[in-house]
């Protein structure tokens, strides 16, 4: 059956299977973790240092005790650096490493700042250069062993690291993960204020987008990664799905025990989703190019979401453990059920 193109059967998603009073004073808070104009300078690591150190954190096998906060950081991938961003820790990252989608608007400033040492993961010789003494991952890319950057490697020379929690082998990620990985990290780097302030915005964001939505039918909603012959969608076991639960919709392949998997075409058209979520990533295709396609499908005419173009669009970014997918929750809410937020 002709195709207008092939898409990739790699990429971000797919290494993820294969390889995660009080309103003012909230506001004034999270203002200055986004690096607002005018906001106060944030508090120096030696300052943070006198409370609560020293710190010892266990993070996917890996016990490290800390005597003070890091103070050069640098990240691999784009969800570990929005992170610190949101925490107001600009002042304290020495370089970043492949960004893979558009920054939130609110971090694109300070994102723009930090430099730039690799469009993909950096060799480890790279990473040395900047003089780091702490290494935050977002995949379990960024400690590739067979590239060089194992974290004994980096132990080896005098620097801690931390994994995104998602990559900890655990079976299942949910929106608690997003809240833990930032209580982790805040306590880390000496800003549990910041860190509480932040958790307690993005639960506040999650609680109305749910609450606006409550009654509604959810929507059947399948998940597009990428994929050609067949399709690699996100499974149940996956923050994707939970995000869609959240937000008033069903995953029709929630029952996929796993966090991404491969389905057929045919089992597509037979769960019959209402809207297709289309993730988007560098190096799997545009979002146009992958509407292009699902449209152009015979065998998908008759398919709702199809017939009736309903995509949404989800930044692979917006389904990891970081600070997007609270945010996902309600924009998702949106797109599933617009009459209640008109």
């Amino acid at each position: 059956m002709p195709r207008p193109f092939a898409l990739p059967d790699t990429g971000p998603g797919r290494r993820a299977v294969r390889t995660a009073g009080a309103v003012a004073a909230l506001a004034a808070v999270l203002l200055t973790g986004c690096g607002a104009p005018g906001a106060p300078r944030q508090d120096k690591p030696a300052a943070a240092a006198a409370d609560g150190f020293p710190l010892t954190v266990e993070n996917c096998g890996v016990r490290t005790t800390y005597e003070a906060p890091p103070s050069r950081v640098v990240t691999i991938h784009q969800h570990p650096a929005e992170l610190l961003l949101s925490l107001g820790l600009k002042d304290r990252m020495i370089g970043t490493a492949f960004p893979d989608s558009a920054v939130l608007p609110g971090l694109s400033e300070d994102f723009a700042a930090v430099p730039e040492l690799s469009a993909k993961e950096p060799s480890f010789e790279k990473i040395l250069d900047a003089e780091p003494d702490f290494v935050y991952g977002g995949y379990a890319s960024a400690f590739a062993e067979n590239d060089g950057r194992s974290r004994e490697a980096f132990a080896d020379a005098g620097i801690d690291t931390y994994l995104n929690r998602e990559y900890c082998g655990k079976k299942k990620v949910s929106m608690q993960d997003v809240y833990d990985e930032i209580d982790t990290i805040g306590g880390l780097f000496g800003v549990r204020d910041r860190a509480d302030a932040l958790v307690a915005d993005l639960r506040g964001r999650v609680r109305t987008a749910t609450a606006e939505v409550d009654g509604e039918r959810e929507t059947p909603v399948f998940v597009y990664d990428s994929g050609d012959k067949s399709a690699f969608t996100a499974g149940g076991r996956s923050l994707g799905t939970e995000i869609i639960r959240l937000a008033g919709g069903r995953n029709v392949f929630a029952d996929l025990d796993d966090v991404f998997g491969d389905v057929s075409w045919e089992q597509v058209v037979a769960r019959r989703p209402e809207v297709i979520a289309i993730y988007d990533y560098a190096g799997a295709g545009s979002v146009e190019q992958k509407k292009e396609f699902l449209l152009a499908e015979p065998a998908l005419a008759d398919v709702p979401a199809v017939r009736n173009k309903r995509f949404v669009v989800l930044p692979l970014t917006a389904t990891l453990v970081g600070v997007r997918a609270p945010r996902a929750v309600e924009d998702l809410a949106r797109d599933l059920h617009p009459q209640r937020f008109r």
